[in-house]
């Protein structure tokens, strides 16, 4: 039986936030257009809802009228290229584009003027960055803003991403904002994110309710954070948290640190910031998930953190083991975060490299821990949904 993994990518807009996500097909052996379709239409009770867009690309999977034999979601996106609109099927697939009348985004080739002769209609137009020069960028973008709105795919450094934005390209699909910046070195944390780690440090250590209210209400900022965060979509309770003791009264202290955890994440000043804490988001919503039935309920939690924590270096612009030598975190947490291995590594492993394009190293990794494509397929969809209501 032949299995079909999906990885995924932000598409970030010019103010660095994840508006879109892009997810790739990748087949663990031979597969055609119909297995794509059925492997999707096993996730359509878990699509994300919401005007959140969903680019869908074939990856290396042949792509044809049977790749539509699935309820399309409104919200995503078909990636097609030249190729399979002007091939022997190419009107066949054309025909049944024109009858489903899902939404599209043509990539451009050579054969881009012909695939736009078809007449079909298109949502988006995709740009490939490692074929584009810079002179006449500009006056590309705009002729094929006639078409679409323009995205640009494969952008792997901020210079291109802001060559791509200054010309008019209206997103980038691209995970280059992963890299730490070569400006970071080893440096303290500042007072804010220091009061962020105190405060953690003492709720880990099940200081007194009132300590933990004393160390807050020195920093309002992080406190109307924190009630933001618990009161938020992506947390799902039913009665709204009126303060800090309120919080620790329904939630208790161990699942207060899990959200806790998350203000870290956000006091990053990175430009790229928003991306940054959109993909720790995923990462620490899909570990937790993955996790289920796997290890002990009592480990859900340090899963999500090791998730939420895995990218503090480049968002704090410190390194690591600066971070971890002020908190006071399992020991499992921090040698996953140093690459150490233990009980939580795989799973970040596995979260990391479904950040790429290396499929069978996707199925390799789900694999070791016994997940089946579509249980890990459904886990990633549920981590953009609950990193998107974050996000808001």
């Amino acid at each position: 039986m032949t299995d079909i993994f999906l990885s995924r990518q932000p598409v970030l807009n010019g103010q660095s936030r994840a508006i879109a996500t892009r997810l790739t097909l990748h087949a663990s052996g031979a597969a055609d257009a119909h297995a794509a379709a059925q492997a999707l239409a096993g996730l359509v009770d878990v699509w994300p809802a919401g005007e959140r867009i969903f680019f869908i690309d074939g990856g290396s999977l042949p792509v044809d009228a049977a790749w539509l034999d699935w309820p399309v979601p409104a919200n995503a996106v078909l990636e097609l290229g030249s190729a399979t609109l002007l091939g022997p099927k190419g009107g066949e697939f054309v025909a049944a584009l024109q009858s489903v009348q899902p939404a599209l985004c043509l990539k451009v080739d050579a054969q881009v003027a012909t695939a736009l002769a078809s007449g079909l209609q298109y949502r988006f137009v995709a740009l490939d960055a490692r074929h584009l020069a810079p002179a006449g960028l500009s006056a590309l973008a705009a002729q094929l803003q006639l078409h679409g709105i323009v995205i640009a795919l494969n952008v792997f450094d901020r210079e291109v991403f802001k060559a791509c934005l200054d010309a008019g390209i209206n997103a980038v699909a691209s995970w280059f904002f992963k890299q730490a910046s070569a400006h970071t070195v080893r440096k303290p944390l500042n007072p804010g994110q220091a009061q962020i780690v105190r405060v953690l440090n003492l709720v880990r250590k099940n200081a007194d309710v009132k300590e933990v209210e004393a160390a807050l209400k020195q920093d309002v900022a992080l406190s109307y954070k924190l009630l933001r965060y618990i009161n938020s979509a992506g947390f799902g309770l039913s009665c709204e948290i009126q303060s800090f003791r309120h919080a620790v009264t329904i939630l208790g202290y161990d699942k207060l640190n899990k959200w806790l955890s998350l203000l870290l994440v956000t006091a990053s000043k990175d430009p790229m910031a928003p991306a940054l804490m959109h993909a720790a988001l995923t990462r620490a919503r899909l570990m937790e998930s993955l996790g289920h039935g796997l290890v002990d309920p009592q480990e859900y939690d340090n899963l999500f953190i090791t998730g939420a924590f895995s990218m503090l270096d480049v968002l704090l612009g410190v390194s690591m083991e600066t971070v971890l030598e002020s908190m006071s975190l399992p020991e499992a947490i921090c040698d996953a975060l140093l690459g150490q291995g233990g009980l939580y590594a795989p799973f970040l492993d596995l979260a990391c490299i479904s950040e790429g394009e290396d499929g069978p190293a996707i199925a390799e990794l789900a694999g070791q821990l016994g997940l089946s494509a579509e249980s890990f397929n459904r886990a990633q969809l549920q981590a953009l949904a609950f990193a998107d209501a974050m996000a808001q």
